[in-house]
């Protein structure tokens, strides 16, 4: 992984929902390591390609973390004297591009490993979030993976819902219709989740809403549950049929709620400002 070029790392972290940064030197001035157009690509955990090495390096690595801690879409230029900041002896200036791309927020938890999260896995691998499967039986993992989806084996699943995080979107399709109703008694008892879908039939969903309601749960808390689970104008029994509809549900109610805010980037006054007049940042001791 370590190995990777820029390119292919960029690839890489797209398919994983990782954040990450794409250092560009986009302008140079005097001796430099690297000439304009050379790239590396940063995230979280490590580097990948090279635009020169040593403390320039080290400097960029560390305000593209600092970009990833924000986990915001944003574009800056920061401007490098080397012999100042970097302690670099072929004494020229460089400008970098920092482009930030956030990680994926989105989580989809599957409870069910059978035919339809299978299917449901395709459609999930090309869409913008990160995907858990989570079932007692391990031989139900008959197919690779895509790169943003990982299976997590647990002899009793509802012991999962603990570690879930709040922003996770949960869809309940075990192979065991008496998992599937503890499974939603655990979720609804701990009411912290957006969006919790039960795969079945309407006399399935009319009987676990009586069921929870005789448990003791408000039927304010009980209609929380999207059951039949996926879209009713989506027709077809199919598992691909089944996981189309889902997977429009789910895109569809969580774009409902996403922010129109933009991220933030460098004007182009800023852009000319820093390419005409090199300024110094503050960088690491020496």
């Amino acid at each position: 992984m370590k190995n990777l070029n820029w390119s292919s790392a960029i690839q890489h972290c797209q398919q994983a929902g990782n954040g990450y940064v794409i250092a560009t030197i986009i302008n140079t001035q005097g001796s430099t390591p690297r000439d304009g157009g050379s790239k590396m690509v940063v995230d979280a955990e490590r580097s990948y390609d090279t635009i020169g090495g040593g403390q320039l390096e080290f400097l960029i690595v560390q305000q593209a973390r600092e970009l990833l801690q924000e986990n915001q879409n944003c574009q800056v230029l920061k401007p490098f004297p080397l012999a100042a900041e970097a302690a670099q002896c072929c004494g020229g200036h460089v400008t970098v591009m920092l482009e930030c791309f956030a990680a994926r927020d989105w989580q989809v938890v599957l409870f069910g490993a059978g035919h339809v999260s299978q299917a449901l896995v395709t459609i999930l691998a090309g869409l913008p979030c990160r995907v858990t499967i989570v079932d007692s039986r391990a031989d139900q993992l008959v197919m690779p993976l895509p790169i943003n989806c990982r299976f997590e084996l647990y002899a009793n699943p509802v012991e999962a819902v603990a570690s879930l995080s709040d922003n996770a979107w949960l869809v309940v399709f075990t192979h065991d219709h008496g998992l599937d109703f503890q499974l939603c008694r655990e979720l609804l008892h701990q009411d912290r989740w957006r969006y919790v879908g039960l795969i079945g039939s309407e006399t399935k969903a009319l009987r676990f809403r009586k069921r929870l309601a005789d448990a003791g749960f408000d039927e304010a808390v009980v209609q929380q549950i999207y059951s039949p689970i996926g879209l009713p104008e989506v027709k077809g029994k199919l598992p691909m049929e089944v996981a189309v509809s889902i997977a429009a549900q789910l895109q569809g109610l969580y774009y409902q709620g996403q922010s129109t805010t933009k991220g933030r980037s460098t004007s182009w006054k800023e852009i000319k400002h820093i390419l005409q007049q090199p300024a110094r940042i503050t960088g690491g001791e020496d």
